[in-house]
């Protein structure tokens, strides 16, 4: 993720900011532009203001409906459905926020705040599918699989918990899943490296592009030579998993235990490593991260983070950076006296892998 800087103050903004720490001006995100806006009222809309040239952006804009509750800090172009008030109509929401189908009760405070954190989450993730320039058909569009977000909360007295996955363009994020401490007991109780809000959008979302980018894309054959074959049983393989749990030796091509479940499963975590790795670089770039150590002898740390991660022509050239970037990261961590912060090893195949997913998503963004 980028960092973004208030045309007024210059001050630096991040991609979750409303409001600029040094001058107060409300702010909000234009996706059509990819920038970070100040704005004042103007009305019913909203105003982008000048920036220091003067220059000001005749259009007039509003805010995402879920701005309303905290929930979103995008803006769209005013236009007649923001006129005429219609409060069901899609215009009414961003580009991220239309994808939602299903919210938990807003009017109780815990679901609220934990619906909140989910929407911080989502909006991170479509972010980088624009930046990607992979499709996202939103309900409406004539798409035969639209991407669809369920956010859902359990039932009083329900037996069936939520389950977070996907099926069909649909996916479910749990929305216990936003509270910091269940999540944590979960991964402890699973033995997961790793399990965050984002990760399981990313992972969820791997299923959704398998079905645009493999199944639809005519790469069948060369997942199934890099993955295996996703015909098998998916239900036997998830009871063998979670009964005999993974196969000895499984770090020498797996990114994952999980990922040794199903081909499915394997996919899915390689393709949320992939985000990883792209958003993760062109933070660093961004804050003109360096790694030179003078220990490094062999070159093992060093490493050229100045790179535009969506454009790169090759996943060698991520690699290259990505893996002294995960050392340097954990050892900060552990400085901090905190767990890794990338606890996962990449080898030959798992990369083989990584550059498979990333063909695809280069070859669909032409």
């Amino acid at each position: 993720m980028k960092l973004f800087q208030c045309q007024c103050c210059k001050q630096v903004v991040h991609f979750e900011n409303t409001v600029c720490l040094r001058c107060g001006q409300t702010l909000g995100y234009l996706p059509e532009q990819d920038r970070m806006a100040a704005v004042e009222a103007d009305g019913p809309r909203w105003r982008v203001l000048p920036g220091e040239d003067g220059a000001e952006d005749g259009r007039r804009w509003r805010f995402c409906r879920n701005w309303e509750l905290s929930a979103c800090n995008w803006m769209v172009p005013a236009g007649e459905a923001a006129d005429a008030q219609v409060p069901d109509d899609a215009a009414e929401f961003c580009p991220a926020c239309r994808h939602n189908r299903t919210v938990p009760n807003l009017d109780d405070p815990v679901q609220l705040a934990r619906w909140q954190k989910i929407e911080v989450a989502k909006r991170r993730l479509i972010y980088t599918l624009a930046r990607l320039g992979l499709p996202r058909p939103a309900p409406g569009d004539g798409h035969a699989e639209p991407l669809v977000f369920d956010f859902l909360a359990e039932l009083p007295g329900s037996a069936a918990p939520v389950m977070t996955g996907h099926a069909g363009g649909v996916v479910t994020i749990a929305l216990e899943e936003a509270d910091d401490a269940a999540r944590e007991g979960t991964r402890a109780e699973m033995g997961e490296a790793y399990r965050t809000l984002l990760g399981h959008f990313r992972h969820e979302i791997g299923h959704y592009y398998w079905d645009l980018l493999v199944r639809d894309g005519g790469a069948l054959d060369g997942f199934r030579a890099m993955f295996g074959d996703e015909r098998a049983d998916y239900a036997q393989a998830l009871d063998r998993h979670y009964r005999e749990g993974p196969p000895e030796g499984w770090e020498a091509s797996h990114v994952s235990a999980y990922a040794t479940m199903h081909p499915w499963e394997d996919w899915a975590e390689t393709w949320a490593h992939y985000l990883h790795m792209v958003d993760t670089l062109e933070t660093a770039a961004v804050l003109g991260i360096e790694l030179e150590p003078e220990v490094d002898e062999a070159g093992e740390l060093s490493a050229d983070i100045d790179i535009d991660p969506y454009r790169a022509a090759a996943v060698k050239r991520l690699l290259s950076a990505w893996v002294p970037l995960t050392v340097a990261l954990n050892a900060l961590n552990r400085s901090m006296g905190a767990a890794d912060l990338y606890p996962f090893a990449l080898p030959d195949v798992v990369r083989q892998k990584l550059a498979f997913v990333h063909d695809l998503v280069a070859a669909r963004r032409g």
